[in-house]
Protein backbone atom coordinates (compact mmCIF):
# COMPACT_ATOMS: atom_id res chain seq x y z
CA UNK A 1 0.00 0.00 0.00
CA UNK A 2 1.28 3.29 -1.08
CA UNK A 3 1.16 6.91 0.85
CA UNK A 4 -1.00 9.29 -0.49
CA UNK A 5 -0.15 12.29 -2.08
CA UNK A 6 -0.32 14.36 0.87
CA UNK A 7 1.70 12.29 2.37
CA UNK A 8 4.43 11.86 0.62
CA UNK A 9 4.24 15.78 -0.38
CA UNK A 10 4.36 16.51 3.36
CA UNK A 11 7.68 13.68 2.82
CA UNK A 12 9.71 15.23 0.55
CA UNK A 13 9.32 18.89 2.05
CA UNK A 14 10.88 17.30 4.96
CA UNK A 15 13.24 15.21 3.29
CA UNK A 16 14.29 18.78 1.65
CA UNK A 17 14.79 20.76 4.88
CA UNK A 18 16.09 17.89 7.03
CA UNK A 19 18.37 16.12 4.19
CA UNK A 20 19.25 12.55 5.81
CA UNK A 21 20.93 10.19 3.63
CA UNK A 22 17.85 7.46 5.04
CA UNK A 23 14.63 9.84 4.56
CA UNK A 24 16.17 10.92 1.17
CA UNK A 25 16.42 7.21 0.12
CA UNK A 26 13.50 5.91 1.30
CA UNK A 27 11.70 8.72 -0.68
CA UNK A 28 13.68 7.53 -3.89
CA UNK A 29 12.59 4.29 -3.13
CA UNK A 30 8.67 4.53 -2.69
CA UNK A 31 7.70 7.55 -4.85
CA UNK A 32 8.48 6.40 -8.14
CA UNK A 33 6.88 2.88 -7.87
CA UNK A 34 4.25 5.31 -6.02
CA UNK A 35 3.89 7.37 -9.31
CA UNK A 36 3.92 4.34 -11.51
CA UNK A 37 1.44 2.32 -9.71
CA UNK A 38 -0.79 4.97 -9.44
CA UNK A 39 -0.11 8.25 -11.36
CA UNK A 40 0.74 10.02 -8.67
CA UNK A 41 1.94 13.86 -9.78
CA UNK A 42 4.17 14.89 -6.83
CA UNK A 43 6.39 17.15 -8.49
CA UNK A 44 6.05 17.33 -12.13
CA UNK A 45 8.44 18.59 -14.58
CA UNK A 46 6.34 18.66 -17.86
CA UNK A 47 7.96 17.64 -21.25
CA UNK A 48 8.81 20.60 -23.50
CA UNK A 49 5.76 20.37 -26.51
CA UNK A 50 7.47 18.57 -29.43
CA UNK A 51 8.73 20.75 -32.78
CA UNK A 52 5.77 22.68 -34.23
CA UNK A 53 5.61 26.46 -35.29
CA UNK A 54 7.08 29.16 -33.23
CA UNK A 55 8.65 26.35 -30.62
CA UNK A 56 11.72 24.42 -30.25
CA UNK A 57 12.17 20.49 -29.83
CA UNK A 58 13.21 19.28 -26.45
CA UNK A 59 16.96 18.99 -26.43
CA UNK A 60 19.02 16.53 -24.71
CA UNK A 61 21.78 17.28 -21.98
CA UNK A 62 23.46 13.85 -22.63
CA UNK A 63 25.51 15.73 -25.08
CA UNK A 64 28.70 13.18 -24.30
CA UNK A 65 27.23 10.37 -24.96
CA UNK A 66 29.21 8.98 -28.50
CA UNK A 67 32.27 11.48 -27.86
CA UNK A 68 33.02 11.04 -24.18
CA UNK A 69 36.74 10.73 -24.94
CA UNK A 70 36.43 14.28 -26.91
CA UNK A 71 34.99 15.91 -24.11
CA UNK A 72 37.29 14.49 -21.67
CA UNK A 73 40.68 15.81 -23.31
CA UNK A 74 38.38 19.33 -23.79
CA UNK A 75 37.39 19.86 -20.06
CA UNK A 76 40.96 18.70 -19.09
CA UNK A 77 43.01 21.02 -21.55
CA UNK A 78 40.77 23.71 -23.03
CA UNK A 79 41.58 27.21 -21.22
CA UNK A 80 39.36 28.89 -19.05
CA UNK A 81 38.10 32.06 -19.26
CA UNK A 82 36.35 32.86 -15.97
CA UNK A 83 34.74 31.69 -13.01
CA UNK A 84 32.47 31.68 -10.49
CA UNK A 85 31.07 30.16 -7.23
CA UNK A 86 28.06 27.62 -6.99
CA UNK A 87 25.82 28.51 -4.63
CA UNK A 88 25.05 24.74 -3.50
CA UNK A 89 27.21 22.25 -2.65
CA UNK A 90 28.61 20.84 0.51
CA UNK A 91 32.57 20.69 -0.68
CA UNK A 92 31.90 24.45 -2.55
CA UNK A 93 32.55 23.67 -6.23
CA UNK A 94 32.98 26.53 -8.69
CA UNK A 95 32.15 26.93 -12.02
CA UNK A 96 34.45 27.22 -14.79
CA UNK A 97 33.36 28.86 -18.25
CA UNK A 98 35.32 28.22 -21.25
CA UNK A 99 35.23 30.80 -24.44
CA UNK A 100 32.21 30.51 -26.40
CA UNK A 101 31.78 27.92 -29.25
CA UNK A 102 33.69 25.71 -27.41
CA UNK A 103 32.66 21.38 -27.25
CA UNK A 104 31.40 22.34 -23.77
CA UNK A 105 29.95 25.67 -22.35
CA UNK A 106 31.54 25.34 -18.68
CA UNK A 107 32.54 22.68 -16.49
CA UNK A 108 31.82 22.40 -11.96
CA UNK A 109 35.97 21.83 -10.18
CA UNK A 110 36.15 20.38 -7.07
CA UNK A 111 39.88 20.74 -5.53
CA UNK A 112 38.60 18.14 -2.90
CA UNK A 113 41.32 16.59 -1.64
CA UNK A 114 40.61 12.89 -0.13
CA UNK A 115 39.81 13.08 3.76
CA UNK A 116 37.08 13.65 6.44
CA UNK A 117 34.45 16.50 5.46
CA UNK A 118 31.48 16.92 7.93
CA UNK A 119 31.89 13.03 9.21
CA UNK A 120 31.44 11.55 5.68
CA UNK A 121 35.33 11.00 3.59
CA UNK A 122 35.10 12.50 0.69
CA UNK A 123 37.30 12.91 -2.62
CA UNK A 124 38.06 14.16 -6.29
CA UNK A 125 39.33 10.70 -7.10
CA UNK A 126 36.11 9.00 -6.07
CA UNK A 127 34.33 11.38 -8.54
CA UNK A 128 36.41 10.20 -11.22
CA UNK A 129 36.35 6.39 -10.30
CA UNK A 130 32.65 6.63 -10.49
CA UNK A 131 32.88 8.07 -13.66
CA UNK A 132 35.12 5.25 -15.05
CA UNK A 133 32.61 2.53 -13.58
CA UNK A 134 29.69 4.66 -15.12
CA UNK A 135 31.59 3.90 -18.78
CA UNK A 136 32.35 0.34 -18.03
CA UNK A 137 28.98 -0.32 -17.22
CA UNK A 138 27.82 1.01 -20.11
CA UNK A 139 25.16 3.16 -18.32
CA UNK A 140 25.91 7.11 -19.90
CA UNK A 141 24.22 8.54 -16.66
CA UNK A 142 27.26 10.68 -14.92
CA UNK A 143 28.69 12.78 -17.47
CA UNK A 144 32.91 13.18 -18.25
CA UNK A 145 34.73 13.65 -14.83
CA UNK A 146 38.76 14.19 -15.56
CA UNK A 147 41.27 15.44 -12.79
CA UNK A 148 43.35 18.41 -13.88
CA UNK A 149 44.90 21.03 -12.27
CA UNK A 150 44.13 24.68 -11.63
CA UNK A 151 46.49 27.27 -10.12
CA UNK A 152 48.50 24.39 -8.34
CA UNK A 153 45.80 22.22 -6.93
CA UNK A 154 44.41 19.37 -7.95
CA UNK A 155 40.87 18.35 -8.42
CA UNK A 156 38.48 16.54 -10.49
CA UNK A 157 36.84 18.65 -13.90
CA UNK A 158 32.98 17.95 -14.77
CA UNK A 159 31.30 18.43 -17.43
CA UNK A 160 28.26 20.72 -16.65
CA UNK A 161 25.41 19.28 -18.08
CA UNK A 162 22.59 21.81 -19.49
CA UNK A 163 19.71 22.50 -19.52
CA UNK A 164 18.83 20.42 -16.41
CA UNK A 165 16.96 20.68 -13.03
CA UNK A 166 17.43 18.53 -10.07
CA UNK A 167 14.88 16.76 -8.05
CA UNK A 168 15.57 18.78 -5.24
CA UNK A 169 14.71 21.74 -7.47
CA UNK A 170 11.24 19.95 -8.29
CA UNK A 171 10.48 19.15 -4.70
CA UNK A 172 10.90 15.66 -5.39
CA UNK A 173 10.83 13.20 -7.96
CA UNK A 174 9.05 14.22 -10.97
CA UNK A 175 6.35 12.28 -12.78
CA UNK A 176 6.86 11.94 -16.60
CA UNK A 177 4.32 12.31 -19.57
CA UNK A 178 2.77 9.16 -20.22
CA UNK A 179 4.74 8.62 -23.29
CA UNK A 180 7.92 8.65 -21.18
CA UNK A 181 7.05 6.76 -18.17
CA UNK A 182 8.11 3.27 -18.95
CA UNK A 183 11.68 4.83 -20.25
CA UNK A 184 11.72 6.85 -16.55
CA UNK A 185 10.85 4.61 -14.29
CA UNK A 186 13.70 1.64 -16.16
CA UNK A 187 16.23 4.94 -15.67
CA UNK A 188 15.47 5.30 -11.53
CA UNK A 189 15.27 1.45 -11.38
CA UNK A 190 19.47 2.01 -13.18
CA UNK A 191 20.14 4.82 -11.12
CA UNK A 192 19.41 2.92 -7.77
CA UNK A 193 21.21 -0.11 -8.81
CA UNK A 194 24.58 2.07 -9.92
CA UNK A 195 24.30 4.48 -6.84
CA UNK A 196 24.13 1.37 -4.43
CA UNK A 197 26.97 -0.64 -6.35
CA UNK A 198 29.28 2.35 -6.27
CA UNK A 199 28.18 2.97 -2.87
CA UNK A 200 27.37 6.57 -2.64
CA UNK A 201 26.70 7.58 0.85
CA UNK A 202 24.95 11.29 -0.21
CA UNK A 203 21.91 10.43 -1.79
CA UNK A 204 20.57 14.43 -1.82
CA UNK A 205 17.92 15.02 -3.91
CA UNK A 206 20.22 17.81 -5.77
CA UNK A 207 22.40 15.10 -6.96
CA UNK A 208 19.83 13.68 -9.49
CA UNK A 209 19.15 16.04 -12.63
CA UNK A 210 16.65 15.41 -15.68
CA UNK A 211 16.95 17.18 -18.37
CA UNK A 212 13.32 18.01 -21.35
CA UNK A 213 14.33 14.71 -22.61
CA UNK A 214 13.72 12.77 -19.83
CA UNK A 215 17.03 11.78 -19.54
CA UNK A 216 18.07 10.94 -15.73
CA UNK A 217 21.77 12.10 -15.13
CA UNK A 218 23.64 11.46 -11.91
CA UNK A 219 26.51 14.31 -9.95
CA UNK A 220 28.73 14.13 -7.18
CA UNK A 221 29.74 10.90 -5.87
CA UNK A 222 32.55 12.55 -3.59
CA UNK A 223 31.46 10.57 -0.84
CA UNK A 224 31.64 7.13 -3.56
CA UNK A 225 33.55 4.59 -3.48
CA UNK A 226 34.51 3.86 0.24
CA UNK A 227 35.30 0.55 1.92
CA UNK A 228 31.14 0.53 3.00
CA UNK A 229 29.16 -2.30 2.77
CA UNK A 230 25.91 -0.33 3.13
CA UNK A 231 23.34 -0.18 0.39
CA UNK A 232 21.27 3.33 0.48
CA UNK A 233 18.81 2.37 -1.95
CA UNK A 234 15.99 0.02 -1.44
CA UNK A 235 15.84 -2.07 -4.69
CA UNK A 236 12.29 -3.15 -6.14
CA UNK A 237 13.07 -3.71 -9.29
CA UNK A 238 15.97 -4.81 -11.55
CA UNK A 239 17.23 -3.50 -14.50
CA UNK A 240 18.02 -7.17 -15.96
CA UNK A 241 20.87 -6.03 -18.66
CA UNK A 242 22.51 -3.78 -16.52
CA UNK A 243 22.52 -6.92 -13.73
CA UNK A 244 23.57 -8.86 -15.60
CA UNK A 245 27.10 -6.28 -16.68
CA UNK A 246 27.38 -5.80 -12.78
CA UNK A 247 27.14 -9.41 -12.38
CA UNK A 248 30.24 -9.85 -14.95
CA UNK A 249 32.86 -6.97 -13.13
CA UNK A 250 35.73 -8.59 -11.82
CA UNK A 251 38.69 -7.49 -9.34
CA UNK A 252 40.64 -6.97 -12.54
CA UNK A 253 37.60 -5.37 -14.79
CA UNK A 254 37.33 -2.79 -11.89
CA UNK A 255 41.35 -2.54 -10.90
CA UNK A 256 41.83 -1.28 -14.75
CA UNK A 257 39.16 1.09 -14.84
CA UNK A 258 39.15 2.63 -11.89
CA UNK A 259 42.19 1.12 -10.40
CA UNK A 260 44.27 4.58 -10.65
CA UNK A 261 41.74 6.41 -8.33
CA UNK A 262 40.40 3.97 -5.95
CA UNK A 263 42.67 1.19 -4.03
CA UNK A 264 42.50 -2.54 -3.75
CA UNK A 265 40.02 -2.35 -0.54
CA UNK A 266 37.64 -0.10 -2.08
CA UNK A 267 37.59 -2.55 -5.48
CA UNK A 268 36.44 -5.42 -3.11
CA UNK A 269 34.42 -3.38 -1.10
CA UNK A 270 32.42 -2.84 -4.60
CA UNK A 271 32.08 -6.56 -4.74
CA UNK A 272 31.13 -6.98 -1.27
CA UNK A 273 27.96 -4.83 -2.36
CA UNK A 274 27.19 -6.27 -5.44
CA UNK A 275 27.05 -9.45 -3.18
CA UNK A 276 24.81 -7.92 -0.62
CA UNK A 277 22.54 -6.50 -3.77
CA UNK A 278 22.32 -10.54 -5.38
CA UNK A 279 20.87 -11.54 -1.37
CA UNK A 280 18.60 -8.57 -2.26
CA UNK A 281 17.29 -10.12 -5.51
CA UNK A 282 17.02 -13.02 -4.26
CA UNK A 283 14.57 -12.04 -1.43
CA UNK A 284 12.59 -10.40 -4.08
CA UNK A 285 13.05 -12.62 -6.26
CA UNK A 286 11.54 -15.47 -3.43
CA UNK A 287 8.46 -13.04 -2.15
CA UNK A 288 7.24 -12.32 -5.56
CA UNK A 289 9.07 -13.96 -9.11
CA UNK A 290 11.25 -13.34 -11.33
CA UNK A 291 9.32 -11.38 -14.26
CA UNK A 292 7.74 -9.34 -11.73
CA UNK A 293 11.36 -8.33 -10.51
CA UNK A 294 13.45 -8.26 -13.70
CA UNK A 295 12.88 -5.82 -16.19
CA UNK A 296 13.52 -7.21 -19.42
Amino acid sequence: MFESEHVMSNHLKWIRYVGTPALVAAALAVLPMAAMSRGVAVAEWRQQPAASEGTQPAVSAKTWVGKAAEIEEYIRTAPIARTTDVPRGVTKPRRAYFAPGGLVESMAWKPLKPGMVNGFFESYKSEIAAYEIDKLLELDMVPPKVERRISGDLGVAVMWVVPTKSFADLRGVPTPPPAQAESWNRQLVQAKMFQNLVGDLDPNLGNWLVDPMWNLILVDHSRALTRTERLIHEMQRIDADLWTRMKALTAETLTKAAGTWIGKGEVGAILERREKMQAQIDKLVRSSSEARVFIR
